[in-house]
């Protein structure tokens, strides 16, 4: 379990992350999002110890997080750095080493490994050989190769296409199945609630969201409505509480309440007459619930 309590740090007059506190329980996914400049690096870098904290601690299983650990760590940084004239063999075998693990123990998995990330390229081929994409699925092979029990993931879907962040996907869900535990930042909001149990959000440093997924969705209301019947648009504007409508196409459409309970009035009005193919209220996405926040000016 890593356990992260009110970490600060500063640089000079800026603040880059002011009370920051979570927990990752063994298998458990924990996404951590926020704009650019937030401070979702820096809390990386401070629980690995690759920065200092001002204030704050860092615990794994109840003892202070320490460099004795890193053996059991896996970390992908923001900026990637793969030997571009080692062989893709010599450098997932290099990380491993750091690692603590011998050639032994990680030759015989790199061929399985490569085919499970679906690696264009042999075990030979040096890295300078591939395209970014492959680089990149290597460097994540050169992270999860170990099987680490904590797993910090800077991004890792940045530049992926959808079947290459597919298979990162699959290969984060594999890692939480053998109980690691893994916090990832993203600014894909899809992959955070597909694949997610807890949500942090940071801005400008602090801590605005943290919670199950489920849990934030929810504390913003079922506002979101999404009806098919025979009712007009027009109709459905004229209702007190209906923000905004769009139509899918005539008798289908997106509705956006100020209040969640005129769903009910709403669901009424279009079964008045009996059976409607669809009504379906459900509260923002998280997409919708980082740009209301990143949005809404500070006091």
């Amino acid at each position: 379990m890593l356990e992260v309590k009110d970490l600060k740090k500063s640089f000079g007059s800026l603040t880059a992350v002011d009370g920051v506190n979570f927990t990752i329980e063994k298998g458990q996914i924990m996404g951590l999002i926020g704009q650019n400049g937030s401070g979702k690096t820096t809390t990386f870098r401070m629980i690995l110890k690759l920065l200092n904290a001002d204030e704050g601690s860092v615990s794994w299983n109840d003892q202070p997080f320490s460099k004795e650990f890193f053996d059991h760590v896996g970390y992908l940084p923001e900026e990637r750095g793969l030997n571009q004239k080692m062989t893709i063999e010599h450098q997932i075998l290099y990380f491993a080493r750091l690692r603590g693990k011998k050639n032994s123990e990680i030759e015989p998995l790199i061929d399985g490994w490569l085919k499970e990330f679906e690696v264009v390229g042999e075990r030979k081929d040096k890295i300078k050989s591939l395209s970014k994409g492959n680089q990149q699925k290597v460097q994540l092979i050169c992270t999860l190769i170990h099987e680490p029990d904590l797993i910090i993931l800077d991004e890792p879907f940045s530049g992926l296409d959808p079947v290459n962040a597919g298979l990162l996907e699959e290969g984060i869900r594999k890692a939480r199945d053998r109980g690691a535990s893994i916090i990832f930042s993203s600014h894909n909001m899809n992959n955070v609630e597909e694949l997610c149990d807890n949500l942090v959000m940071l801005k400008k440093g602090r801590q605005v969201l943290y919670g199950t997924i489920r849990e934030i969705r929810e504390s913003f209301g079922r506002t979101r409505l999404f009806l098919e019947s025979s009712l007009s648009k027009e109709e459905i504007e004229n209702i007190d509480g209906v923000e905004s409508v769009s139509g899918v196409e005539e008798g289908i459409y997106h509705i956006q309440l100020r209040d969640a309970e005129v769903g009910r009035q709403i669901f009424d009005l279009a079964t008045r007459d009996g059976y409607i193919p669809t009504f379906s209220q459900q509260p923002p996405t998280i997409e919708e619930i980082f740009k209301q926040i990143a949005g809404e000016i500070d006091e």
